[in-house]
């Protein structure tokens, strides 16, 4: 289900997002059909920036639009739009991905050449880490961090900003917080080591 001709993006309405979503869990498919075309190209744009290659990045899709499907009676557009829960959904399923094909360390040294996902309501930092069996490493991993580093992981990989967002969020020049982001990666590569189970 790799996204080929999307709807150009619009203004997303919480009504109109809840109604088409409780079509689809009824069994819709043309609401189906409706959820992906506006919220595929970008769920597979962060699928494509953190996996390493597109066949799973569009397995990872698959996967991504299957969980709506069974999961569309709990969208709470009080949380944020449908876009929003379908792009924090892909970009889950995806880093689970990378779990399921290493260590988390090996994820991070992936990460490290990856583009940071593309922009999105910002999900808390605890809520995105609390998904699977990495949780405490990772959490106590990012305690360990310098705080400016730790800023900007949290930024790009929990709430989705590109460095660039980054950069105007924080006020620092863009090459300062690329600096930090490769920093961060490889110390967390290194962290993340120590604190893997029987090391």
């Amino acid at each position: 289900m790799a996204p080929s001709h999307p709807t150009a993006p619009r203004a997303s309405d919480p009504a109109a997002d809840r109604a088409l979503l409780q079509q689809v869990a009824l069994g819709s498919g043309p609401a189906m059909r409706e959820v992906y075309a506006r919220c595929g190209a970008r769920a597979f744009a962060v699928t494509l920036r953190l996996l390493p290659s597109r066949a799973d990045a569009e397995e990872v899709l698959q996967e991504t639009f299957l969980e709506v499907w069974r999961r569309a009676r709990e969208f709470d557009p009080a949380r944020g739009g449908m876009e929003t829960w379908v792009t924090t959904i892909a970009r889950t399923r995806a880093i689970d991905r990378l779990r399921a094909m290493g260590t988390m360390s090996r994820v991070v040294e992936g990460a490290s050449h990856q583009a940071p996902p593309v922009s999105a309501t910002p999900t808390a930092p605890d809520d995105a880490a609390s998904r699977g069996q990495d949780r405490g490493r990772v959490l106590a991993a990012l305690k360990q961090l310098p705080p400016e580093q730790r800023e900007v992981v949290e930024l790009a990989y929990f709430e989705g900003l590109s460095q660039r967002e980054i950069a105007e969020r924080t006020g620092d020049p863009l090459g300062t917080v690329k600096t930090r982001a490769r920093l961060a990666l490889e110390k967390l590569g290194d962290l993340l080591r120590e604190l893997a189970p029987g090391s």
